[in-house]
This record gives C-alpha cells, sequence and structure tokens, in this order.
C-alpha cells in the first residue's frame, strides 16, 4: 500500500510539474512533435542514405550547370598563396592587393610578400593591445562586460584591414625570401595557445596590482599622486611582460630583419638590381602609397541603418591605430565601386561567408549547389537580414578581389583569389555567382579614387559606435 500511495504522489507530483511548466515537452507533446517523420519509403531510404554519406554530398544539386569560367575584366596577377593551417587570411588578402601592384608597376615575375613578417608584428601589436586595454578597465569590476571580453579574447590570427594598413605603415614589408614562413606561422594554433595562456595571466596580475594600490582609499592629492605612480608601474609591468611574448614569437617565428639585401628581376627573370633596403625604405620604394589614408571600408549589412558610418571599438590591431571603421552601403552601391577598380587593374580586399553554398574543390559558389530543402523535406526562408540577426551568417574569409563578368553592363559572376594554394578551387581562385554575392558578401576595402563624391560625404559623419562583442567584429581568418 505504502508503494501504491508513493506511485500516486509521484504521478501527481509529475501531472503538476508539467502544469506549472506548460512549455517542457510532455507526452502529448512529444506524440505531435514525432508526427514530423511519418516513416514512408523515401524517408527510409534518406535516412540509410544520410547514415553513411554526409548532407553536402546528398544534397549536391545535379541540375546545377558548371559555371563558365570567362570573365570580361581581370586584374593582372601572378602566382598562389597559401595560409595553410592559421587565420591569417586578411594579411594575405592585404599583402596580395599590393603585391599585385608591384608586379604591375615594375614588370616584375611572380612575387610574394612575406606574410611572417607582418605576422611578427601582429602578434606583438595585438598582445599589447590586450594588455593596455587591461590597465585602461583597472577601475571597471572584474564582472564588467568589457573586463569579460578582453579576458576572453587576448590574442588571435584573425583579423581585418586595419592590421593591414597600420602594421605594413609602421613596420613596412619584405620580400618573402627575406623572412620565410615557419612552421608555427603555418600551424598558428599552439602558439596562440601559449600566447593566450600568458596574456591572461599577465592581465590578471596586473588588475591585481592595480587592486592592491587602494585608490578607492584616498582622496584629493595623495589620490593623484598614487594614481600617477600607479600607471607608472603598470606601464613598467607590462613592457617586462611583451618581452616575454616578444621571446615567444622569436623563437616560434624568428627574428624579424631590420635591413636586408634583395636582387630584383623583370618578368623573363633577367636580374634588374640588387639593392640594400630596410623594411619601410622596401615599402617606400615598391608600393609607396600611405594605406591608412588611401582607402574606405564598405559593409553590406541590411540589420543596420544604410549610408551611417560605424566603428567598432577594439576593433584593431595596433593600440595607438585606428578602429575599423566602415560606411554600410546597398550592395549595388558597393557592386559600381569593386567594378571600377577591377576595369583599372587593381585587387580589392573582399570578405564574405566563404563556406555557404561552396563547391571547395570546384572553387564555385553558387545558390543553386546544394539543394536542402529537397533533401531535409523542410524549407530554408531566412534572408540576408535575417541570417544576420540570428548569427546564422557573417563574415568568415577575406580574399582578393580580381574579377567580374559583364552582360550588357551588369554583373553576371565574380572572381577572387583565395589563400588556400594553387591547387584548392579554381586554380587557387574562387568563382561566385553575382546572386552568391548579393547575399553573402559583407565586406570591401576601396581606393577613394573609385569612390563617387556622393558616397564619400557620407564619412563626414561621426560613426556611430558598436562595442566589441557586436556581431560585426568577428575577425575573417
Amino acid at each position: 500500500m505504502k508503494k501504491i500511495l508513493t506511485l500516486i504522489a509521484a504521478l501527481a507530483g509529475a501531472v503538476t510539474l508539467n502544469a506549472q511548466h506548460p512549455g517542457g515537452l510532455s507526452e502529448s507533446v512529444l506524440g505531435e512533435i514525432a508526427k514530423g517523420y511519418e516513416g514512408t519509403a523515401t524517408d527510409k531510404a534518406l535516412r540509410n542514405a544520410l547514415n553513411t554519406t554526409p548532407i553536402n554530398t546528398l544534397a549536391l544539386n545535379a541540375d546545377n550547370i558548371p559555371m563558365d569560367t570567362r570573365f570580361s575584366d581581370m586584374v593582372k596577377t601572378k602566382g598562389r598563396t597559401n595560409q595553410l593551417s592559421s587565420g591569417r587570411c586578411w594579411l594575405f588578402t592585404g599583402l596580395n592587393v599590393l603585391r599585385a601592384k608591384m608586379i604591375d608597376k615594375f614588370d616584375m615575375g611572380t612575387v610574394v610578400l612575406s606574410q611572417n613578417y607582418v605576422f611578427f608584428y601582429d602578434q606583438l601589436e595585438k598582445a599589447n593591445l590586450f594588455l593596455q586595454g587591461i590597465i585602461d578597465t583597472k577601475d571597471l569590476p572584474d564582472d564588467d562586460r568589457k573586463v569579460d571580453w578582453l579576458f576572453s579574447n587576448p590574442i588571435g590570427d584573425g583579423g581585418q584591414f586595419t592590421g593591414v594598413s597600420n602594421l605594413i605603415m609602421k613596420y613596412g614589408v619584405v620580400p618573402s625570401e627575406v623572412f620565410p614562413e615557419s612552421m608555427n606561422a603555418n600551424n598558428t594554433s599552439q602558439m596562440r595557445a601559449q600566447l593566450t595562456l600568458k596574456l591572461r595571466e599577465d592581465g590578471l596580475r596586473l588588475r591585481q596590482a592595480a587592486k592592491a594600490a587602494g585608490l578607492d582609499q584616498l582622496k584629493g592629492k595623495k589620490r593623484e599622486k598614487a594614481s600617477a605612480d600607479l600607471d607608472a608601474k603598470l606601464q613598467a609591468m607590462k613592457v617586462e611582460q611583451l618581452k616575454e611574448v616578444y621571446r615567444i614569437l622569436v623563437l616560434c617565428l624568428g627574428l624579424p630583419p631590420k635591413e636586408f639585401t634583395w636582387t630584383r628581376t623583370d618578368a623573363k627573370g633577367n636580374v634588374v638590381s640588387t639593392e640594400k633596403y630596410t623594411p619601410k625604405s622596401f615599402y617606400d620604394k615598391y608600393i609607396g602609397e600611405d594605406l591608412e589614408k588611401n582607402y574606405i571600408m564598405v559593409m553590406n549589412d541590411p540589420c543596420r541603418e544604410y549610408y551611417k558610418v560605424y566603428e567598432i571599438d577594439y576593433d584593431r590591431h595596433v593600440y595607438d591605430g585606428e578602429n575599423w571603421v566602415y560606411l554600410n552601403l546597398p550592395v549595388d552601391e558597393i557592386k559600381q565601386m569593386a567594378i571600377a577598380s577591377i576595369k583599372d587593374n587593381t585587387a580589392l580586399y573582399f570578405s564574405c561567408d566563404v563556406n555557404k553554398f561552396l563547391l571547395r574543390k570546384e572553387g564555385f559558389a553558387d545558390l543553386n549547389n546544394y539543394d536542402y530543402e529537397s533533401l531535409m523535406g523542410v524549407t530554408f526562408g531566412m534572408n540576408k537580414q535575417e541570417r544576420i540577426y540570428t548569427h546564422a551568417s557573417g563574415s568568415t574569409h577575406a580574399m582578393t578581389l580580381i574579377a567580374v563578368d559583364l552582360k550588357d553592363g551588369k554583373p553576371v559572376k565574380w572572381m577572387v583569389e583565395n589563400s588556400w594554394g594553387a591547387t584548392s578551387g579554381y586554380q587557387g581562385n574562387i568563382i561566385m555567382t553575382d546572386e552568391w554575392f548579393n547575399e553573402y558578401m559583407f565586406r570591401l576595402v576601396v581606393d577613394k579614387k573609385y569612390v563617387p563624391a556622393s558616397i564619400m560625404k557620407y564619412f563626414d559623419q561621426k560613426p556611430v559606435m558598436l562595442p566589441a562583442w557586436d556581431p560585426m567584429f568577428l575577425p575573417e581568418e
């Protein structure tokens, strides 16, 4: 009898629980949900197929016509680079834009600028950006969102164009043979893990030192004096911490050159000159443009108001550099500037949500490549704005926009030079339809000479500041 009473009480409790939590999955609700799978012969065949076959293989659209590889307008460029197992696409893309100009201007053969050299200083500058950020937020509580964000993102190898512009204008560039890739440059995960751990410890020590100063207990001139002393102490601590970061970087990436000798050859391999350079003098001679003043960044983000300028806090590589500032524009206006640049033989920094509907082996991006709806028997109906809002889509990868195919003056397809190696995709490139461009293109960096005055005027407005954790912060990798 006691067992029966206990069982009745348990059942009564379950009924009460379900009544108190109507959003739970009750037995009746589960029964209704289970009707989503009917167990037809088609359903069983699909289950059998998906048991052993990847979804993308079965969703491949056999009716989709292979993409045409001819283009009406293409930038002259040579060679393809490979970022391997690193998140440095932003850097490869920026340097590929610059080397295309260098090759064309000086009639050179294939030239590669050292990604490892710029990456060395990128990592050193990002370490300083994090540690100085910790110092700047020393008065904020431990659970403040900005403090939490800093410790969540002390360093990484992803980034965007301000890293290219600020780093190169500060440190210059060198040819790849002068400072070649190292194993840890090509495979960054283990070095990043060590730097991340060390920086989090260093950041913690800085906050502990700030708390120990007890400034909140002081007033007036005593507080001012103690505050100045604390700032000096924290800066000295930071320098000592950065010495250890520098040591790790040299051990993993090599010691970057201060000067070097380089032999220039023409497109036929003939020697033109042999000279001594510094990284800055090399940049000034072979490229020589002001990357911080000559370019604008534009974005197609339908979640935000168009023709407004936005700035993202801490979205930079250098502490005393520039946050990422962009103008949000309709995609058709972005296309017109891209077309003007390509027609003038000038490549562009371009970023997108690369893996959506991409045939990676073939290098074709087309909304019709995969038919997930027919395979799964459900609809996927979100538009670009809704995908961004729900974090279903965002900029993930940077590449170099080098070609457009125009029919009756309108773009039909585009091509980007990728950094996944010469054998990846279509001859190291990715070709995308104009419809795919509309849905998954996000960012473009444009030389100001291709920007109409009617667009440039919008940069006179004060940018809307967005927090560091805004979805648009996500670095390209």
